[in-house]
């Protein structure tokens, strides 16, 4: 009964939370996009005090070479931490701690992020700071060396966790030889090895303005922005054209490699392919992986007691991968259930109902989690570069509702084949022809039943 009741109650709250966001979103004027020297610059009024911007710098690890790797981590690190030509680090933060303000930046697999948040009254104050740090940083030597050291400790301490250890190594496996095995806080000896000249050098080489994409979440009228970007712009240069390259991942056959180390269970995680961003098969997917999870953990865990957190993602960047991650003190047993699962899963298809109650629980995070004008920017500015779309942010409700159980079968079939299996842990445990095996293409969901699926 009580279980009955609290199942009414999270539905009452979803129902509550759509009708609450859809009021919210009725009273906020409309997103825009302006070009401004070339540059996209997406506007999204916020109806609120705060002023969040971002400048998003394309390419991410498409940007430098294997044995560069960390050399973007850094250079962002150091615009706000080595000191400006108007203000040395310490008097640049405490300008932007005597009115509350944020400006920093961060890089990822696909772009670099440089970011601003501020009251909409301290907007005149923070914002020649943000653009001394972003067009006028001066490399300090000294404070270079320490943001150095900060950087191989935390690659030290990152070492250190299994978790990250059987990512990186799933990555570096998997895409052996592409950008997507490059991580961007590179490795210890990439990291130390790097000078201050060529990491300013590499900087300048990628603020340009045919890298550039810039997002606006706040309450600032078009002339204001028109102005304050142009100030901006004019010192960077126009540079050469830059597309932000997507590549398809397809393992051709089951592959299983393993390393030998002393921890307390086996770490254990697959990589194969998944729809490229932009693409008609992305929700389906991206919602597949959801209920796999689901699935996973109840065989893997509930059912059989083999792993603690087991967990599947989709990561849908410019080279897509479905994941599959567990820790277990029995891979060979798990490797079977695993298998077992998958090959169910392709011949019985999801269900109508699963897939309905996925869609209202995706879109409830979706939008519980665009509160903040940082994570609405952050979605406007990863649909840009990633889809190409920046308008996807704000029709994903409509767009994940159009999408049928028939649809997720497709695409479950399609890219869930061949895995590339990577292994730490003790080697006296596992039999690697296990992961080797194909699975069985044969069981995929019938026609008849794809067509009758197609009913939403």
């Amino acid at each position: 009964m009580q279980h009955i009741k609290s199942f009414f109650q999270k539905i009452i709250l979803s129902l509550l939370f759509f009708l609450t966001t859809e009021l919210i979103y009725a009273q906020i004027k409309p997103a825009y996009e302006l070009n401004i020297n070339g540059v996209k610059v997406i506007v999204q009024p916020s109806g609120n005090e705060i002023v969040e911007i971002q400048t998003l710098i394309k390419g991410g690890v498409q940007n430098y070479a294997a044995n560069k790797a960390g050399i973007e981590s850094l250079a962002m690190s150091a615009l706000t931490e080595c000191g400006t030509a108007k203000d040395d680090k310490n008097s640049f933060k405490n300008k932007l701690d005597k009115v509350s303000a944020q400006v920093y930046g961060i890089t990822g697999m696909n772009y670099a992020t440089f970011t601003m948040n501020c009251i909409k009254s301290d907007f005149e104050t923070v914002w020649p700071l943000y653009i001394d740090a972003l067009t006028t940083p001066v490399f300090d030597a000294k404070e270079f060396d320490r943001i150095k050291q900060d950087a191989i400790n935390s690659l030290k301490a990152q070492a250190s966790q299994p978790d990250y250890a059987i990512s990186k190594l799933a990555k570096q496996t998997a895409f052996a030889g592409k950008n997507y095995a490059k991580s961007p806080e590179g490795t210890e000896e990439i990291v130390n090895g790097l000078t201050v000249a060529e990491t300013k050098n590499y900087y300048k080489s990628i603020l340009t303005r045919s890298r550039l994409l810039i997002v606006i979440v706040g309450e600032l009228d078009k002339a204001t922005i028109e102005n304050k970007i142009k100030s901006l712009l004019a010192t960077i240069p126009a540079g050469q054209p830059f597309i932000l390259k997507k590549e398809l991942y397809a393992p051709t056959q089951n592959t299983f490699k393993q390393e030998k180390k002393d921890l307390a269970t086996n770490y254990i995680q697959a990589v194969t392919g998944g729809p490229l961003p932009g693409t008609a098969d992305f929700n389906a997917f991206k919602l597949a992986m959801s209920i796999f999870y689901d699935r996973h953990f109840l065989e893997i865990r509930t059912n059989n007691g083999l792993s603690y957190a087991p967990q599947t993602y989709f990561d849908g960047g410019a080279s897509p991968s479905a994941n599959i991650v567990v820790s277990t003190t029995d891979p060979n047993k798990y490797i079977t259930v695993l298998n077992k699962l998958i090959n169910k899963t392709k011949k019985e298809g999801f269900k109508e109902d699963e897939v309905k109650n996925m869609k209202t629980t995706f879109l409830t995070g979706f939008f519980y989690k665009q509160e903040t004008n940082g994570a609405q920017a952050s979605s406007l500015a990863a649909n840009e570069v990633l889809h190409n779309n920046w308008h996807r942010s704000l029709t994903l409700n409509n767009d994940i509702k159009k999408v049928t159980a028939a649809d997720l079968n497709k695409v479950f079939n399609k890219y869930i084949t061949n895995l590339t299996w990577v292994y730490q842990g003790d080697p006296t445990k596992v039999n690697p022809e296990l992961f080797k095996q194909k699975i069985d293409q044969k069981e995929k969901l019938p026609q008849s039943k794809l067509i009758q699926n197609k009913k939403d």
